[in-house]
């Protein structure tokens, strides 16, 4: 048994700037500034845009566990060299995020035997019946699986995993994403190569083929998004469609836009680089998406004030109250997508209001802090309950 300073490790899947992984080096930060517990990372892959955001916390060495199958020789002794490495920094709490780490993570922290382990489930959709398999045995390895949302707990617990062993703890905020120094909006339109009149609706969604489900395709759906656009092309003249995010579908939804004629008022900008900027000349923030866990993106929308219309999946109805906030509709609905977007693009008083109460809704239920306050939560319960570790409490 030890007692003292407890060593918390975030198993983080890749360095690149998905919202699992942005969640996960903001949850590093936030348990760092803390200073409760000592901190640790890792990750299966070190490439990614992210890598450059870790070495800023103060990690000159992360070691990588590098996979090329979950099946063969190579991945057996990665996982032993993983609880070696876990044994020889004596850590006491594993948390993954995503399905590969979960899977990779729980079996090497199983094996040396790390008194906390924390796997995740940060989307809602359908795995193939091989996925729920793997992933179900990564869950019966873990003390705790934490749901972004409770549509998702809802579902781990369709799917098998017992209620009490399920913490829905929701994303967390950090108002500093929105930070920007470009402050006039004839600046930032000219740095985003955007005309200098008109009004905004954006999309901040990646174009990139979910190929762990069943029919692989872009889960945020950006077709729904552009068929909606050309809806309201016809009946708002100035009006302009964003789409911030990379992909390998990123041609095919480019080719989509020009043959739904809307191709000379869509503009793709691309990762973005300063999402305050983005967002404060946006008019309108949409998500598209077929499945989601407790998206980021409607997060930012709220926070930086704007209204969204959403699809209603996931967690959306956690974060947005509809017809105060913002509008849910159907997945795949891009005619009542499109109503909202009109109305909220004509009535500009009606989007300011729901702009506010977005970010009120942020402010209050939504936090970085309130995201680590349940995190540290749930590590000093599991802590506490553990036989080979003797928790006590740190203040700083």
């Amino acid at each position: 048994m030890r007692t003292m300073r407890y060593n918390a490790l975030q198993l983080i899947g890749s360095l690149h700037s998905g919202g699992s992984e942005r969640q996960a080096v903001q949850l590093t930060r936030l348990l760092l500034e803390s200073g409760r517990c000592n901190v640790f990372v890792a990750t299966l892959n070190r490439e990614g845009v992210l890598l450059n955001d870790v070495e800023k916390l103060g990690f000159t060495e992360i070691p990588e566990f590098r996979l090329n199958s979950f099946y063969d020789l190579h991945a057996m002794r990665q996982v032993r060299r993983f609880a070696q490495y876990l044994k020889k920094q004596e850590i006491d709490v594993v948390h993954t995020h995503d399905f590969y780490t979960n899977i990779f993570g729980m079996a090497g922290a199983a094996l040396a035997r790390v008194s906390v382990r924390i796997a995740s489930r940060r989307e809602s959709s359908v795995r193939a019946e091989s996925q729920k398999l793997v992933e179900r045995c990564a869950y019966r390895l873990a003390h705790a699986v934490v749901a972004n949302c409770e549509d998702v707990r809802q579902q781990l617990i369709r799917d098998g995993v017992p209620a009490q062993k399920v913490r829905t703890i929701h994303n967390g905020f950090d108002f500093a994403r929105l930070q920007t120094a470009q402050t006039e909006r004839s600046e930032i339109l000219r740095g985003l190569n955007l005309p200098a009149s008109g009004r905004f609706v954006t999309i901040m969604a990646n174009m990139r083929a979910h190929v762990r489900h069943p029919e692989p395709a872009c889960l945020k759906d950006h077709p729904t998004f552009l068929r909606a656009a050309k809806r309201v092309a016809e009946s708002v003249p100035d009006a302009a469609f964003i789409i911030a995010g990379e992909g390998e579908l990123l041609e095919a939804t480019q080719a989509l836009a020009q043959s739904l004629g809307i191709g000379e008022r869509t503009f793709f900008i691309g990762r973005c680089q300063d999402v305050g900027a983005v967002l404060s000349i946006s008019d309108v923030c949409v998500l598209s998406s077929r499945s989601e866990g407790f998206s980021n993106a409607i997060l930012e929308y709220m926070a930086a004030g704007r209204p969204v219309v959403a699809t209603d999946v996931g967690g959306a109805r956690e974060a947005i109250v509809h017809g105060e906030s913002g509008f849910l509709v159907a997945a795949g609905d891009d005619e009542t997508m499109a109503e909202h977007i009109k109305s909220l693009l004509l009535q500009p008083e009606l989007a300011r209001s729901m702009g506010e109460c977005g970010k009120r809704i942020v402010t209050e239920k939504f936090s970085s802090q309130k995201q680590l306050q349940n995190v540290e939560s749930l590590y000093s319960e599991l802590l506490k309950s553990s036989v080979s570790f003797v928790y006590t409490e740190h203040t700083n």
